[in-house]
């Protein structure tokens, strides 16, 4: 949806979505490809809101406010958890829906951004509060990368990550999503490494099998949160439309390709999906891929499902052992200000 300019809708494109080739693109009878780089740096590397950059003429930054902008993102909430650190934020959108980012504080030395991807999210998956909202709409490329942007600013470290993990499907809205990682990537805007950033999906097939053959360098992070077809099925409806064995033959392409490990995802919950015979399916399905598979113990904040106990999830990671990969539990912080993983609904305090 576009913003309102003097009631008619502003077409003008959102500096903080493109990259300096693609801004030279849209201005280059204004500026070189030279000025294009010093502008994106001006907004995304100095967090400037305008459009003057110290090398362009008052009239050509007249003549590019006639095609750009540099849009903020209302910040409606923060709100930091005294326990570890984390600090959510609460963003409102032009047309109105919120969406959440989660900073992340990473060894006393840097920050990682959880950015949303989506207002709300269509997959309904039941172990996640976003999936209760249903989808409202895509995000632009702007209003991913300005969610780091804004997060950036007030950080006292360096953001030096970017997870595609927070509200939404990402490759349910790959371009803007592609577009926003590539600004974030460029020397000239964010400069976050390219394996420093992970998408992350909950199996649209089609589009991994897409990212694998583009040859992206972001990392890629796979939900499975099952060994078979039927668990899969209850947890996630997408298991329907794209099933189980589908999913890991996409995974398997992909680090087949990229000779990378591909991150497999598992919100462990109680009694329901790590036994040792969960453990023995996900062996036998997962066997011979370079993965990293990380555990995440599930959130529920209304108490619906709990997380193993230590015996359960001990006797489940030494199930996982004959797969010979990476096994890591992943701590999910923020849990009291309900910023941990699968708690993001788009609520203020």
């Amino acid at each position: 949806m576009l913003p309102v300019l003097d009631g008619k809708p502003d077409a003008r494109a959102a500096v903080q979505g493109l990259t300096p080739a693609r801004l030279h693109a849209l201005a280059g009878d204004l500026i070189d490809l030279a000025q294009a780089r010093r502008l994106v740096a001006h907004v995304l590397q100095r967090g400037n809101d305008d459009l003057a950059a110290r090398d362009l003429g008052k009239r050509t930054v007249e003549k590019l406010n006639e095609r750009l902008r540099v849009p903020p993102l209302a910040i409606v909430e923060r709100r930091r958890s005294p326990v570890d650190g984390f600090v959510k934020y609460l963003f409102r959108l032009d047309d109105g829906p919120l969406v959440e980012a989660v900073r992340i504080p990473l060894f006393d030395i840097k920050h990682v951004v959880c950015v949303s991807s989506q207002a709300g999210c269509a997959l309904g998956c039941s172990f996640c509060a976003t999936g209760k909202l249903g989808l409202a709409r895509d995000l632009a490329a702007w209003e991913i990368v300005e969610q780091v942007r804004a997060v950036r600013r007030e950080a006292e470290r360096p953001v030096r990550g970017v997870v595609f993990m927070g509200m939404g499907e990402p490759l349910l809205n790959y371009d803007n999503v592609l577009d926003a990682a590539y600004a974030m990537c460029d020397p000239c805007g964010l400069g976050i490494a390219n394996q420093a950033i992970t998408l992350s999906t909950a199996g649209v097939v089609p589009a991994i099998r897409r990212f694998t053959a583009e040859r992206h360098k972001f990392r890629l992070a796979v939900s499975l949160h099952a060994g078979t077809h039927e668990l899969r099925g209850r947890l996630m409806p997408i298991e329907r439309k794209w099933p189980i064995d589908e999913v890991v033959d996409a995974i398997r392409e992909h680090a087949r390709a990229t000779r990378d490990r591909v991150t497999v995802e598992y919100v462990a919950i109680a009694g329901v999906n790590c036994s040792p015979d969960d453990a023995r399916a996900l062996v036998r399905l997962l066997d011979g891929i370079p993965i990293r598979f990380n555990i995440i113990e599930v959130n529920d904040a209304s108490g619906a499902l709990a997380p193993p106990d230590e015996r359960e999830l001990a006797a489940f990671r030494a199930g996982l052992q004959p797969l010979g990969q990476p096994i890591v539990r992943r701590y999910s912080g923020g849990k009291d200000v309900q910023a941990a993983c699968g708690m993001l609904a788009a609520t203020g305090a």
